[in-house]
């Protein structure tokens, strides 16, 4: 439900993602990693509100605890937006958030790629999708992938992408009751930086893994706690920088098995597979 009932309001999603694995395969030489890792859209969603303004204001009605509105990324994505096409609209956000902070999921990062694509239709800019994917890599390495809109093999620091078809499925995500900064797993001396490239057409995912996820439980004991809860059950893999793991099965009843026998209070959730983002079609 619109935050602000009112038919100017539109209702917007921005989907989550898994990284069904991450490996760091070299570092350029202005610190930035470079990786290799298989996007996973799923149909968790946080929720972005926006009704467009003729006075060229950006508002954020509800931010984040903690958060400055001029600090969150749907802010920064319509500010740039404006700032790169000379849009004189504004608009107003809002945002029903539902996919967890810090959990190695994306969601700030689709949110501001909602917030691209969703003004790039009610701004009447028809950028094409290349542009956009430039703008929102400003924003975030993930940005990208999320204008992108499919499953995908990404790689360099997360700006190239090839599509992928994964397999249809559930995911069992634990979340355990921590935030991970994501530099602070980057800049661990312990981290995996020479795992050998592999072809995007030759992927075995029996063989892979996240490079991120010994350094990660290494550091918060929270992390290892939930990886060796779910790996007990079924096969468990953190995303991203963490903190969430997931396990992965084709058949719904058995993921809801394995969250049944999770140890009680434990955050746990399920979610499906999507074959591409909810507003692919909002850029060309």
């Amino acid at each position: 439900m619109t935050p602000f009932p009112s038919p100017d309001w539109h209702a917007f999603a921005a989907p989550a993602k898994l990284n069904l694995f991450l490996h760091i395969v070299g570092r350029r030489t202005d610190g930035y990693h470079l990786l290799q890792s298989v996007f996973q859209l799923i149909d968790l969603a946080d929720t972005v509100h926006m009704r467009v303004r003729a006075d060229g204001a950006v508002v954020h009605h509800n931010p984040l605890p903690g958060v400055a509105a001029e600090a969150d990324l749907t802010v920064r994505a319509a500010r740039l937006l404006q700032r790169e096409t000379g849009c004189t609209l504004g608009v107003d956000l809002a945002l029903d958030k539902r996919v967890p902070m810090g959990g190695g999921l994306g969601g700030g990062s689709s949110d501001a790629a909602t917030v691209l694509l969703a003004l790039n239709r009610l701004w009447g800019l028809a950028l094409p999708r290349g542009r956009l994917m430039k703008l929102g890599l400003a924003l975030g390495a993930d940005v990208p992938f999320f204008i992108f809109g499919r499953n995908a093999f990404v790689e360099g620091i997360g700006e190239r992408m090839t599509p992928v078809d994964t397999q249809s499925g559930w995911f069992a995500i634990v979340h355990p009751p921590v935030h991970v900064p994501t530099p602070a797993i980057f800049a661990a001396p312990q981290l995996q930086r020479a795992t050998p490239p592999i072809r995007p057409t030759a992927i075995d995912y029996a063989t892979t893994r996240n490079d991120l996820e010994p350094v990660a439980c290494a550091l918060f004991p929270q992390v290892a706690a939930a990886r060796d809860a779910l790996a007990r059950i079924a096969p468990a893999r953190m995303t991203g920088s963490g903190a969430c793991l997931f396990s992965f099965s084709a058949s719904q009843t058995e993921i809801d098995c394995v969250l049944s026998r999770l140890p009680d209070g434990m955050a746990a959730f399920k979610a499906a597979t999507l074959d591409q983002h909810p507003l692919h079609e909002f850029a060309s």
